[in-house]
């Protein structure tokens, strides 16, 4: 994804009163060996940006003054109640350096396993979005989670889930990805008609 954004030469809060009420972001562009860079974005532009999945977990290609380099969306402040960015943080990307990143997990394939089918399960997201180490070539925009074969009552942890090569997730133990539980009135709906069935015999 391409971003455009223009140096910003004045700095403090008035500078940046006056962007945003020229339409403008502003924002910072930090890391690898070159000084921060103070620039200012397209509000809109940004916000629509904003919204779609990929912007958070992409490397971007940043243009300023015609000249194109890779950075990571950071960090970014919201206003507490308008529909207004603040301020955004960008952070250059070497292609020799690990990134840490967190990416969202997309989950697949529920309405065909066992748990839902034969059980009526319902599927709980423990997990949204999993923590990882990467080149920034490996850099996948999600991680799929095949719920497929899951069955009621059971649980998918990281381990059951195939990393996207180059990549490693940043985490101590095995953590709960999703979990598939009967619903507590289903279940004594069922006994109960279980025990009807044995009443009448």
């Amino acid at each position: 994804m391409k971003v455009v954004a223009f140096p910003r030469t004045e700095q403090g809060s008035g500078a940046s009163r006056r962007l945003r009420n020229a339409g403008q972001t502003p924002g910072i562009i930090y890391g690898g060996t070159a000084a921060p860079v103070a620039i200012a974005l397209d509000h809109n532009a940004l916000f629509h940006a904003l919204k779609k999945e990929a912007f958070h977990s992409s490397i971007l290609d940043m243009e300023i003054d015609g000249k194109v380099e890779k950075v990571l969306l950071r960090d970014f402040q919201v206003h507490a109640f308008k529909q207004l960015v603040m301020h955004v943080d960008f952070q250059r990307v070497d292609a020799n350096q690990k990134l840490h990143v967190k990416v969202p997990l997309h989950f697949v394939n529920a309405e065909v396993s066992p748990a839902v089918k034969l059980n009526s399960a319902v599927i709980s997201h423990v997990m949204n979005e999993l923590d990882i180490t990467c080149l920034p070539g490996d850099l996948p925009e999600f991680i799929e989670v095949d719920l497929s074969k899951v069955e009621a009552g059971a649980s998918v942890h990281l381990g059951d889930i195939a990393l996207p090569k180059g990549v490693s997730a940043v985490a101590h133990d095995n953590p709960t990805i999703a979990t598939a539980s009967v619903p507590a009135g289903q279940v004594s709906a069922e006994e109960a008609a279980g025990s009807t069935e044995a009443e009448k015999k």
